[in-house]
């Protein structure tokens, strides 16, 4: 999906599993977005390094809109959803960690995390009032 201020020629080529970077030119497609990409070229032209066009014409933008641009691609959003869901699993696993170690009546209530935190807060003071005596 696209900005409203990107268009197709903006963003990077991509190719399918049976498409091949250095494909010749007598694919029948002509005046293609695709040509237009830079996925529909020649051999010929990609004696240099095959994304080397594409380097060029985001060399022009600044530093935020490359890095706009690069977050706006569905491998990036797939990478980074994957990210924040490990992230959370794991600071749920340590709530639940915690929860485990805190008395309650009945002991199987179901503590939100706020709740969590405060009785651990007054637990912790409770066992430094035990040891001071």
């Amino acid at each position: 999906m696209l900005n409203s201020d990107q268009t197709e020629i903006d963003l990077p080529p991509t190719h399918s599993e049976s498409e091949s970077v250095f494909s010749d030119c007598g694919g029948g497609r002509t005046g293609s977005a695709e040509d237009a990409g830079g996925v529909g070229l020649c051999a010929q032209s990609r004696i240099t390094e095959p994304g080397e066009a594409v380097k060029k014409d985001l060399q022009h933008l600044s530093r935020e809109e490359r890095r706009r641009r690069r977050r706006a691609t569905a491998k990036y959003r797939t990478a980074h959803a994957t990210r924040e869901r490990i992230r959370v699993e794991a600071f749920n696993m340590a709530f639940a960690e915690l929860r485990k170690l805190l008395p309650t009546l009945p002991p199987d209530k179901k503590l939100s995390k706020i709740e969590i935190l405060r009785l651990a807060i007054c637990y912790i003071s409770y066992l430094n009032h035990v040891l001071d005596v």
